[in-house]
């Protein structure tokens, strides 16, 4: 199988279940609220080190938030729902609540929901007032610039991580264009993102080390230095260095059409190869068949 002139293996990307949350941050102007937002999704690549994985959905203008002014969609993920609502509390007191003209709010409608604001509200020690407005509570609460205001509830869902696609490329110029490429498309996608930096991986991994005590190793099979003194490389002999994308969706409808024009992007002249991570069907129940995305 072919991509112009790029090999697409006959693999699949194996992706697990993750619960996420939608968080609409807005501000006096796109300055403070890019602030906010680039500042609630720092350190957060790999559930493996950062508790979470996040990033920036969507810039929002005025006519698409909830107060009428500029703001970014997040997305949040975490492996289960309990320990969502403390990333959330935790990042948005942390960097939404500190970052001047802020408020923020739920940008998933579901029934299952986490307390939020309801949380932070304590932060006012006292002085903070609740406001019910269409069944929905919010609560302000006192700042140095006026008032901060949140949603009580915030809606969560189970959704997919681990998406991804390795890009297997000639050389490490060649093979970055054909990334910057792909991630630039998959971010046009609603309800993806890209968690590490720049939607991009060097350090892509496996499952379990020969160290007992790490839980996740470099994927050694994809890594070309090695290549000659390893039997079960899988690096073609005329590639030379090899990146992975990975995509968190609040669906899989999302998550596949991300990979599906991201793969499209990257098959350009210089990528040799492209294929998957998967782990036998061992790790996660979602498989995205890279023959489907063609």
């Amino acid at each position: 199988m072919k991509i112009n002139n790029t090999e697409i293996v006959d693999t699949y990307a194996e992706a697990f279940g993750m619960w996420s949350a939608k968080v609409i941050i807005t501000a006096e102007n796109d300055y403070w609220a890019e602030g906010a937002a680039r500042a609630m999704t720092g350190m957060a690549t790999s559930v493996i080190g950062c508790k979470c994985e996040a990033g920036i959905d969507m810039k929002l203008s005025p006519e698409d938030t909830p107060d009428g002014r500029p703001g970014y969609s997040i997305l949040v993920f975490t492996m289960d729902k309990e320990s969502l609502s403390k990333r959330l509390i935790e990042r948005i007191g942390q960097c939404v609540m500190t970052c001047p003209t802020t408020a923020c709010f739920s940008g998933y409608d579901s029934k299952e929901t986490v307390n939020v604001g309801g949380a932070l509200r304590y932060f006012g020690d006292g002085y903070q007032i609740g406001k019910k407005i269409q069944d929905k509570r919010y609560w302000r609460i006192p700042v140095f610039d006026g008032e901060f205001i949140i949603e009580e509830s915030f809606g969560v869902q189970e959704s997919v991580g681990g998406g991804n696609f390795y890009i297997l490329g000639d050389n490490v110029s060649n093979c970055l264009d054909a990334c910057y490429d792909a991630v630039k498309v998959m971010k046009r996608v609603e309800n993806v993102i890209m968690p590490f930096p720049k939607g991009v991986v060097r350090s892509g991994s496996k499952v379990g080390s020969k160290y007992k005590d790490l839980v996740a190793s470099t994927n050694h099979v994809y890594c070309p230095t090695i290549k000659g003194v390893i039997k079960d490389s899988a690096v073609p002999e005329n590639v030379h260095t090899c990146y992975e994308i990975v995509v968190d969706g609040a669906d899989e409808k999302a998550v596949a059409k991300a990979m599906k024009v991201g793969m499209h992007a990257a098959a350009k002249d210089g990528v040799v190869q492209i294929t998957a991570g998967n782990f036998g069907g061992k790790l996660g129940k979602y498989k995205f068949f890279l023959k489907d995305l063609i």
